[in-house]
């Protein structure tokens, strides 16, 4: 099924995957895109058939940036009447999507496609792809996220060299430096994203969404208070259903099924 012809959308197994599907543009984002992988994200919090949530690109890119063509033709490339732009929201529609969100970079990840995927929660990488901030060649600064998740994601003068050359930083380094859980030859890369997407969408979703909350809160707390926090969520956890069924399945040495309740 299709959000719209420019987003391609496929459900198996509890794993809904989101492709961009602009390859002639490298799958640059513009206002159809960027709204139909909003409303995908909302969407795929809200289903509860959908446990994890999986985003590549059509062709030969993973997400080229800003389409600036498209956005030069209407006339308005950054809205200053906007506090915090469709980019910003695009960063936080995958933080706050209650599903297991994994990027499975393809190609090229430029600019606002690099946040793309450094907002998702897990990150796989094709060995020939690359990405980079681009930002400063073309005289911008960062957008859609990247200059907070680059610094949390690996060390902090790696992070501000790639922010400040805009180079590109390949498949091996991006694994060297922690930036992506896995890099996989090209035709095998969405098979290896299958496996990890499957385990996932077997796991308990409740355990998985606040997992996923406190991760992200805990950026933003001091110790005290996330201790707190941790203690709160864990007891809210103990209360579900899926629970008991990993204490029973353990007992029956068996696999458990749960059912997010």
């Amino acid at each position: 099924m299709t959000m719209s012809d420019a987003l391609l959308v496929d459900d198996a197994g509890g794993v809904r995957t989101l492709t961009l599907n602009r390859p002639a543009r490298m799958n640059a984002l513009d206002d159809e895109l960027v709204e139909a992988v909003q409303q995908a994200l909302h969407n795929a919090s809200e289903d509860g058939g959908v446990r994890v949530v999986v985003i590549t690109g059509a062709g030969q890119g993973f997400c080229a940036g800003l389409d600036l063509h498209a956005q030069m033709e209407k006339g308005i490339v950054f809205d200053a009447g906007d506090d915090l732009g469709w980019v910003g929201r695009q960063a936080l529609a995958l933080v706050n999507c209650a599903k297991p969100v994994i990027a499975a970079i393809n190609g090229p990840a430029v600019g606002a496609g690099f946040g793309l995927a450094l907002a998702a929660d897990l990150r796989y990488m094709a060995d020939g792809a690359y990405v980079a901030a681009g930002y400063v060649r073309r005289a911008l600064t960062p957008d859609a996220g990247v200059s907070y998740f680059l610094p949390r994601l690996i060390p902090p003068t790696r992070a501000m060299e790639i922010l400040l050359t805009g180079r590109k930083v390949d498949a091996g380094e991006c694994r060297e430096l922690g930036l992506v859980n896995g890099v996989f030859p090209a035709p095998s890369l969405m098979d290896e994203v299958r496996v990890v997407a499957e385990r996932l969408a077997a796991g308990p979703p409740v355990a998985l969404r606040m997992t996923k909350q406190l991760a992200h809160r805990s950026l933003e707390q001091d110790l005290l208070a996330h201790l707190r926090d941790e203690w709160a969520t864990i007891q809210q956890a103990a209360q579900t259903e899926d629970v008991m069924e990993a204490v029973m399945a353990f007992l029956q040495k068996r696999e458990p099924v749960f059912k997010g309740r």
